[in-house]
């Protein structure tokens, strides 16, 4: 159509002008054709343009729906993002909830121990004292023994000066 509409116009644009006016003198004929051949043309393009707006309505139609699948895998998405989210909240919370419970545990195994090193320590200590008690009996005695010993010496010695027994013989 636009091709014939060129045709139509260089026809009249290049057509003789009449002296001193501005009318001009055209091939009837030729502009007659040209016109036919638009009027033939114009059930062509009106046919070519109702595809055009058909098919224009199916790609809005098939561009709204694209848009709509598009919208849709959005909020699945966004669903997911949020129940992931969620699930890492939920994991970082028992995480949590993990370390305090195994913070306690770990404090109670270490008092429980502390407990049971401190009640061994006490009887040692009580085995020690008690050890050592006898040991310082056991000195005592020997001290007590080393004097009697010596009382009985200086007795002797004594008894040996005044003369009333014997010197013994000393080695």
């Amino acid at each position: 159509m636009k091709d014939l509409l060129e045709e139509l116009r260089k026809t009249i644009e290049g057509a003789r002008s009449m002296p001193m006016s501005s009318s001009a003198v055209i091939n009837r004929g030729e502009v007659m054709s040209q016109i036919e051949r638009l009027e033939q043309a114009i059930p062509a393009a009106f046919e070519q343009s109702e595809q055009v707006f058909a098919h224009r309505d199916e790609m809005m139609t098939e561009a709204q729906e694209r848009a709509a699948r598009i919208v849709e895998e959005a909020g699945f998405e966004h669903d997911r993002l949020v129940s992931d989210t969620e699930v890492y909240r939920i994991a970082v919370r028992q995480a949590d909830e993990l370390r305090e419970t195994t913070k306690r545990e770990c404090e109670a195994l270490r008092h429980e121990t502390d407990e049971y090193v401190d009640t061994r320590l006490a009887n040692f200590e009580i085995t020690l004292n008690k050890t050592l008690e006898a040991v310082t009996r056991g000195r005592d005695r020997l001290q007590g023994r080393h004097q009697l010993d010596q009382a009985s010496l200086d007795t002797l010695a004594s008894l040996e000066d005044t003369g009333t027994i014997p010197p013994l013989p000393r080695h």
